[in-house]
């Protein structure tokens, strides 16, 4: 099995009404559709985990030389591209990880059609680079030389 993360963030996709312009029962269709999918993923062994973060609003930035820890809150990217939460899969295939970050996508919206929110899929390395050369070989995969 190999694990996926799948990422989303506040993209509306082809929804433009932000959230607080939605009728409750379309943001209650909303998280009623993430948690049976939750469930469904959690019954079938595939959804390791999912979490939803904090707004960047209390988040941190972190830096150090290796002493003193200098915490700013800032500055942040748009509000459309802030992570809201993530999901950690673990399944047989890419095509299967592909369909369950389709099904996420699909996330009802108002009116009850697809958001079609884009989701960030990525694979969760086995193992990271140990040394020079392999750092090498991933940070070409990473920039698309590869």
């Amino acid at each position: 099995m190999t694990k996926y993360l799948l990422i989303v963030n506040f993209e509306g996709g082809a929804v433009q009404e932000p959230m607080e312009e939605w009728k409750p029962e379309e943001i209650t269709a909303h998280l009623d559709y993430y948690r049976r999918l939750n469930d469904l993923l959690t019954a079938s062994g595939e959804l390791v985990r999912h979490e939803l973060l904090t707004g960047p609003d209390v988040a941190k930035v972190v830096t150090s030389d290796g002493t003193t820890p200098v915490v700013t809150d800032g500055p942040f990217t748009e509000f459309k591209e802030w992570v809201a939460g993530f999901q950690v899969i673990d399944v047989e295939t890419e095509q299967r990880a592909i369909e369950i970050a389709a099904l996420v996508s699909a996330v009802p919206g108002p009116g009850g059609k697809p958001t079609q929110q884009p989701i960030q899929l990525r694979r969760v390395m086995e193992q990271g680079p140990a040394n020079a050369d392999e750092m090498v070989d991933y940070l070409a995969t990473a920039d698309g030389q590869s």
